[in-house]
């Protein structure tokens, strides 16, 4: 179901769309392509929302900063400096984290108005980011379709197209909290990887895969999350073809189970440490798993490739399944 949700200052029309199948009901809005709600039953079959978002438009517009739900491109995470180096030129970008780019620049994907139709099981979301924008090369046309599997799990899908070489990494920026309010910190998470890429006082990637063995970033048995986390792991698994689960976050108090299912070779572990007063929520009242490629890529040639070049398609998945746990 597509509903008008509000309209911008310049008159743009922003739609919500509902989906609901087997008992959770999501909504994404087409600015930003921002995941607003996904209700969700805990053990006694009580439903709640459980992610962080903003009621209307003007809260998204307000609070910008924390991507509350939202598709952020055309590059999730940071390059150092603001440039990269791509076919023997450099690429200036726009600076929005200190000297750095962040999710795509100051005015990147979570800002824009997405075009929407219906598929099956949910809907498309497309736009054509032109060459230059925020100072990344190539015209990109970019999809992210979103449906809901018949157990009712939240399948986001990827794809782009460049006519000229370009670097992407798409994600969802979304904070899960499972209780539905409150505090997250207590939710125990799994994460099968054994090494993370360490970062600097400015959050960039040294270029080292560092071992998680020994160190509070050993997620590999299941324990509780606590906070002062911003970081990237990097998955066991590697690059896929098809998404395979790689995370397990539980609430014990309401007995929701989200799994993480990816494509992708990392993934951001943020804690929501730095929300401030201005917002509705307190720090580490949600926890962000962003499924991506590594942060600074286009600066590391160790790092799995995001280069994009006319002919290719960028394709990447992502599923979030829900389930209970019983006592």
């Amino acid at each position: 179901m597509s509903e008008l949700f509000s309209t911008l200052s310049d008159g743009t029309a922003v739609h919500r769309w509902t989906l609901e199948r087997s008992g959770v009901r999501v909504r994404i809005l087409t600015y930003g392509g921002i995941v607003q709600s996904a209700e969700i039953p805990d053990r006694d079959g009580r439903t709640a929302n459980v992610v962080l978002g903003f009621p209307d438009l003007a809260g998204y517009l307000a609070h910008p900063q924390p991507y509350f739900g939202a598709l952020v491109g055309r590059y999730a995470n940071r390059i150092a400096g603001a440039r990269f180096p791509l076919d023997g030129f450099t690429y200036h970008l726009t600076p929005n984290d200190g000297p750095n780019s962040l999710h795509g620049g100051e005015f990147g994907f979570d800002k824009r108005v997405w075009d929407a139709e219906p598929v099956d099981g949910g809907v498309r979301l497309s736009r054509v980011g032109p060459h230059g924008e925020e100072g990344f090369p190539g015209r990109l046309a970019v999809s992210a379709t979103y449906t809901l599997d018949a157990d009712g799990s939240l399948r986001i899908a990827y794809e782009a197209r460049t006519d000229a070489p370009t670097v992407v990494n798409l994600t969802s920026h979304t904070y899960w909290n499972l209780s539905g309010a409150g505090s997250a910190g207590g939710h125990e998470l799994r994460l099968a990887a054994a090494r993370l890429t360490p970062v600097d006082a400015d959050l960039i990637p040294t270029g080292e895969l560092a071992s998680v063995e020994g160190t509070r970033f050993d997620f590999r048995q299941s324990r509780k999350v606590g906070a002062g986390y911003d970081h990237n792991f990097v998955l066991d698994k590697g690059v896929t073809d098809t998404p395979v689960e790689v995370a397990e976050l539980h609430d014990p108090d309401s007995g929701r189970l989200l799994t993480v299912s990816t494509t992708e070779p990392g993934l951001q572990l943020y804690t929501a440490d730095h929300l401030d007063e201005s917002l509705p929520y307190a720090p580490g009242d949600g926890i962000a798993l962003e499924t991506q490629h590594f942060p600074d890529s286009p600066n590391r040639p160790g790092f799995p490739s995001t280069e994009l070049r006319p002919g290719g398609v960028y394709r990447s998945e992502t599923v979030f399944g829900f389930s209970v746990r019983e006592r």
